[in-house]
């Protein structure tokens, strides 16, 4: 068959991501800061773009019911939220990683019996500042660095130029979390000192504030902070020198090695507790953002849900009809009217896309909402399986589109601040044929089932896989794992030593 060249015509249809198109999708998944940051951009690039003025009742024409019927409806501490209880690593990382000595989960301490748990909660002080002079959030706010505030020190404290260059040179080998990680032996070498030099100056840079900087491990750090509160006796350097056997709940041999009775090593356990373990972290990074909810949920008087937009996480912008009327007429050639017909065309386009996004937040907030009414009303444990596709189809969406609103968005609803994506979870059977469960409510009742055990009656992960199947939830022994440790929670085995060695200590 010969081949030859011809010319064909046709037809087709296709979707096109036009720019604006583009535009549009992005805008649904951006946070709010991040949609603050593109419109000042936007702004700042078109010329009849301008910000309308902050109103009152911004987002009160977006609120909508739902027929629903509601009924009535701590800080932690840095023993309890630091990660890592293990014993079996403690003794060998204790020295260069903080986060072995605390727990594994804020749950750990409900565990410890009633009298240390009483005591682990509530301790006298401030909270984990070491020093009453020092306060983190301000230093935080303030934008002043550890290095600057350890320099300015180091300036007061040392005369000598050698001691200030020693000086200097430990504070650059601060860690975020003032700790010296450097070698005072290779220090040593480097400045053509010797390593006893080096020692004095870092016992002066000790006492630097906050107290704890410049400590080379935790136990220095804790007892640095003891010796400013006067509290380094004996039997305290005992319990700072021993915090593997507190990692492994050995209070029994701490006792024993302090020499004091349970009430006595209770106290000192609260005086531990109140210190700071890494007392450089109040100079990095600054103040945390707060989360600002995107939606709101209430219950209204009639007894429905209103859900209303958030105001302040809706930027409204105006287009300049008037300022466009008035240059357009003195454009003076074509390329300056393509300009100006472009800027309002864009204008246009982004206010249009704006309000699409608004109501499409406020759609899939709704239909969240109703579709997850039982956990307003009685709380994670009537949590419902749901999905992206469940809420695409009841109103009428793709399912990348619920996905990309439901990104980085918040809402507050009486039981507090929730990410959007919190309330789709998967799907576990039931055993016996019924509705099925939320993975989140199957987790937290694991929680409660540990939380709740007997230290005689330890529950293995079989054990709670038949508790649960009893009351009708079909789960798996891997996946029973698999939730207990992403909250966190050891194993039965850790458990049972940890419960037996607080036995020992009430006797």
């Amino acid at each position: 068959m010969a081949l030859a060249a011809k010319l064909q015509l046709r037809q087709s249809q296709s979707l096109v991501m036009t720019p604006q198109l583009m535009q549009s999708i992005r805008l649904l998944q951006f946070t709010h800061t991040e949609l603050e940051h593109f419109i000042d951009e936007e702004i700042e690039r078109n010329p009849l773009l301008e910000r309308a003025e902050p109103q009152d009742d911004a987002a009160s024409d977006q609120a909508q019911k739902l027929d629903v019927e509601p009924q009535a409806s701590a800080d932690g501490d840095w023993f309890e939220n630091e990660a890592g209880w293990s014993a079996e690593a403690i003794s060998e990382k204790l020295d260069t990683s903080l986060e072995n000595l605390f727990p594994d989960d804020p749950g750990t301490s409900e565990r410890l019996g009633p009298d240390l748990t009483a005591q682990w909660k509530s301790a006298s002080g401030s909270g984990g500042s070491s020093s009453e002079g020092l306060d983190a959030g301000d230093m935080a706010a303030s934008g002043i660095t550890l290095r600057d505030h350890v320099g300015e020190q180091v300036a007061l404290a040392f005369i000598d130029p050698v001691a200030r260059l020693i000086a200097g040179e430990l504070a650059d080998g601060l860690d975020e979390t003032g700790y010296v990680r450097a070698d005072l032996a290779e220090i040593a070498t480097r400045l053509g000192t010797d390593e006893v030099a080096v020692g004095k100056v870092l016992a002066v840079c000790q006492t630097f504030e906050p107290a704890g900087l410049f400590a080379r491990d935790l136990a220095e750090c804790l007892s640095l902070q003891l010796a400013v509160r006067d509290r380094l006796d004996p039997a305290m350097k005992a319990l700072v020198a021993n915090l593997e056997l507190l990692a492994r709940r050995d209070f029994q041999t701490l006792k024993r090695l302090c020499g004091v009775d349970e009430e006595d090593l209770l106290d000192m356990l609260a005086e531990i507790r109140a210190l700071d373990p890494r007392p450089g972290m109040a100079f990095s990074g600054g103040a945390s953002d707060a989360i600002v909810a995107d939606v709101e949920v209430r219950a209204a008087n009639d007894g429905s849900w209103t859900v209303e937009l958030n105001a302040e996480t809706l930027p409204r912008v105006l287009v300049d009809h008037i300022y466009f009327a008035q240059v357009s007429p003195h454009a003076k050639n074509q390329a300056e009217k393509d300009f100006l017909a472009e800027c309002l065309q864009n204008a246009n386009w982004l206010t249009r896309s704006l309000d699409q996004r608004a109501k499409t937040i406020l759609k899939v907030a709704s239909e969240i909402v109703r579709q997850q009414d039982a956990f307003l009303v009685h709380g994670v444990r009537q949590l419902k399986p749901l999905n992206l596709r469940t809420v695409a189809d009841a109103i009428g969406m793709h399912e990348s589109t619920v996905s990309r609103v439901t990104a980085n968005k918040y809402m507050l609803t009486p039981r507090g601040v929730f990410e959007l994506r919190y309330f789709f979870t998967a799907s576990i059977a039931a055993s016996g044929g019924g509705d099925a469960h939320s993975s989140e409510a199957v987790r937290d009742r694991i929680k409660q089932m540990i939380d709740e055990e007997k230290p005689v009656d330890v529950l293995s992960d079989d054990a709670i896989v038949d508790m649960l199947r009893e009351s009708g939830v079909d789960i798996a022994r891997r996946t029973v794992a698999k939730y207990r440790e992403g909250m966190n929670i050891p194993s039965s085995v850790q458990r049972r030593r940890e419960k037996r060695a607080l036995a020992s200590a009430g006797r």
